[in-house]
């Protein structure tokens, strides 16, 4: 295929490395100045998309995507597919897919889980929302980029998936962060803790597979100093989004405005900015009780 992809940073630049790699004609664009293997850099994101069956965007919020879209739709020829594997607010999504549905294009959003390592290693899971055609001209795409794509049915509902599964995420990280701290102030070693947990009805994939205390489980941020794999900043963001959506269709999220109000603690008043989100474990350890 031809394919156009306007967002080159950590996520969206090994991404499109990889289509290039597995043969792909990649036209790319970036504000920064980015250098991605087999991808032939253009100097407009309308250039990157002009002509290409598939327009792929990674970018940071609603508002850029919007503005992007008014760039892009109108020079995408009649047919093409736009897929956006940004995470941004369901409202921003539905509002691109309906843009783009009108110039008789197909729309995808389409954001991921996997952090940087699932974009570098092509083993992202993409959450989609969109139409049947788009998905399956999309298919061959995600079998490259990543290991699962999930079609999650109508434009918007993409993100809709991201955002809940990253609530029970935020959620889940920071009691598990909580339980350490508790166990280390009863005198509980942490591996026998680990042992019992990860085996028993306190199961999670933050205690199996992203384990915040040192030494403990399988390889994670918390075992490089809680560099991140997936930063607080981040979780922060889809927090944010999740709540902004909940307020929207009044849905009741106690839990999840509880975890986005602990991130915008250790991320905006503590020292959680650009650590991992499982760096919530040290912030725990040094707190007594409230």
């Amino acid at each position: 295929m031809k394919i156009g992809f306007i967002g080159l940073g950590n996520m969206g630049g090994p991404m499109a490395a990889n289509l290039a790699k597995a043969g792909h004609e990649v036209a790319g664009f970036d504000m920064a100045d980015v250098a991605i293997d087999g991808v032939s850099l253009v100097k407009s994101a309308e250039e990157a998309a002009t002509g290409r069956d598939v327009v792929i965007t990674m970018l940071p919020n609603g508002q850029i995507l919007r503005a992007v879209a008014d760039q892009v739709i109108p020079v995408m020829q009649k047919g093409a597919v736009l897929l956006d594997c940004s995470t941004v607010d369901v409202e921003s999504a539905r509002a691109v897919a309906t843009q783009a549905q009108d110039a008789g294009l197909s729309a995808l959003d389409a954001p991921v889980s996997g952090g940087v390592g699932g974009a570098q290693g092509g083993t992202l899971t993409f959450m989609v929302g969109g139409d049947d055609a788009g998905f399956n001209t999309a298919k061959e795409l995600f079998d490259i980029m990543g290991q699962k794509a999930v079609h999650c049915g109508p434009s918007g509902n993409g993100q809709a998936a991201k955002i809940c599964n990253n609530m029970i995420l935020g959620a889940t990280m920071i009691v598990t962060c909580e339980a350490f701290a508790l166990a280390d102030k009863l005198g509980l070693d942490r591996q026998a803790m680990f042992d019992v947990v990860s085996t028993s009805s306190g199961y999670s994939w933050s205690m199996n597979a992203y384990c915040p205390a040192p030494g403990i489980g399988p390889q994670s941020p918390s075992d490089n100093d809680y560099q991140p794999g997936f930063a607080a900043d981040l979780m922060l963001k889809d927090l944010r989004l999740a709540l902004q959506a909940a307020e929207a269709a009044d849905a009741d999220t106690p839990m999840g405005r509880a975890a986005r109000d602990l991130y915008a603690q250790f991320v905006e008043n503590e020292d959680g900015a650009g650590r991992d989100f499982s760096a919530m474990l040290p912030r725990f350890e040094k707190r007594g009780h409230a």
